[in-house]
């Protein structure tokens, strides 16, 4: 089983990058590949799902472990399969996620894309007392108060800029990306979602 990769970004799509590896093109989906496309041409590591079944085999790739480890313990719930644990993290940061569950945050969950209230409380159910040391706060991840500050109406946006700073863009950069894409943000929308946006607008100079 493949556990990580290390490469070159080859393509970008807004599912999956294919990361090039000595010569050899491996497709992998990802909650966020804009963050990948962010390195400057460097080499990165994508954290990979190696994902087995009868009619397919299919690459799932995330930014660190703790993504990693957290789409594992998704796809263990009944009703969520890969597609939509990747929407999961793809709107809402680990720490955002793990904090949800164990406070059994019902209404966070199910802005999450795929999830309904029924998956909501099976992921509560299933998953509060698997995630113990998972969910710790990253650069990238939004403040330990997030959801409240979701929930009270207010952006994501100041988090996501401090984590795409700390990437190499600048004021003006941010600025103006921000001035594209403030009537398009969510007033509940998570901070790996906007950033994710944000990232987008980027690449595309």
């Amino acid at each position: 089983m493949i556990d990580f990769l290390r490469g070159q970004v080859a393509q970008l799509e807004n599912e999956y990058v294919v990361l090039d590896v000595h010569g050899v093109g491996y497709r992998v989906f990802c909650p966020n590949p804009y963050y990948f496309a962010a390195k400057n041409d460097e080499p990165v590591t994508v954290y990979i799902h190696h994902h087995v079944r009868e009619d397919a085999i299919l690459l799932f790739g995330f930014a660190t472990r703790e993504e990693q480890k957290l789409f594992r313990k998704l796809i263990e719930v009944s009703g969520i399969g890969p597609r939509v644990a990747l929407g999961i993290l793809s709107g809402g940061s680990p720490s955002g996620v793990v904090t949800a569950i164990h406070q059994e945050n019902i209404n966070f969950l199910i802005k999450l894309p795929g999830i309904g209230r029924k998956t909501a409380q099976r992921m509560i159910l299933d998953l509060k007392d698997k995630l113990d040391g998972m969910g710790e706060a990253t650069l990238f991840d939004p403040i330990p108060d997030e959801i409240e500050l979701m929930q009270e109406g207010n952006l994501g946006w100041p988090e996501a800029r401090e984590g795409l700073k700390a990437l190499g863009y600048t004021d003006a950069e941010l600025d103006r990306v921000w001035q594209l894409m403030k009537d398009n943000v969510r007033p509940d929308e998570a901070v790996d979602s906007v950033m994710k946006k944000a990232l987008k607008l980027l690449y595309a100079g």
